[in-house]
């Protein structure tokens, strides 16, 4: 006896392509995870490119802003620690606990730097980020007239003033979020 195939709804079949075009997108992620640098280049030339759009394009000036706020707003979730020293200390202030804090001793111990944001979903977002300006940068209606050096002007105070305190704050609590000219050890 034949047993009949349950009737595909419309929602079915959406949720089925849907599925499959997620795992295939992150198939390709983790096809790409371990080429960081091919990553990151391919990110850059899609930036460039966005840029060339708006600067030969002479508009899109809103889109550009919102996303060198958004990838500022990335830059530092990627520099600062996922558990803040400065929250741990105040807590550790008000439980009595000494030994929640960052080492500040030759002897304390050890304890990694471990971002907020890692290194591939900064990536990750970045790019997708920059790819959805870009769609958007097409579109007359994110095309509104603004006096654009304002808007460069603000994101260089913006962008020096955060970058000020985010310095500021590796230095009090003695953290370097970068791997790069640090020693290593147990490698042959």
């Amino acid at each position: 006896m034949d047993v009949p195939e349950p009737e595909q709804t419309p929602f079915t079949a959406v949720t089925t392509q849907t599925s499959r075009i997620t795992r295939q997108y992150q198939a390709y992620l983790d096809a790409v995870t371990p080429y960081t640098t091919y990553r990151w280049i391919g990110t850059g030339v899609l930036l460039f490119v966005f840029f060339l759009r708006i600067v030969l394009a002479q508009g899109w000036y809103i889109v550009a802003y919102t996303l060198g706020i958004y990838l500022l707003n990335l830059f530092l979730a990627f520099l600062q620690p996922k558990f803040d020293p400065s929250l741990t200390q105040d807590e550790s202030l008000e439980d009595g606990d000494p030994q929640s804090h960052l080492p500040t001793k030759q002897d304390d111990e050890f304890r990694p730097f471990i971002r907020r944001l890692p290194e591939f979903k900064f990536w990750h977002s970045a790019t997708r980020a920059i790819a959805i300006g870009f769609v958007c940068c097409w579109s007359e209606v994110f095309n509104i007239p603004v006096f654009w050096p304002v808007l460069v002007v603000y994101w260089l105070i913006l962008f020096s003033l955060t970058m000020r305190r985010q310095i500021q704050h590796m230095i009090k609590y003695r953290y370097v979020p970068f791997t790069f000219g640090k020693a290593r050890y147990g490698q042959s």
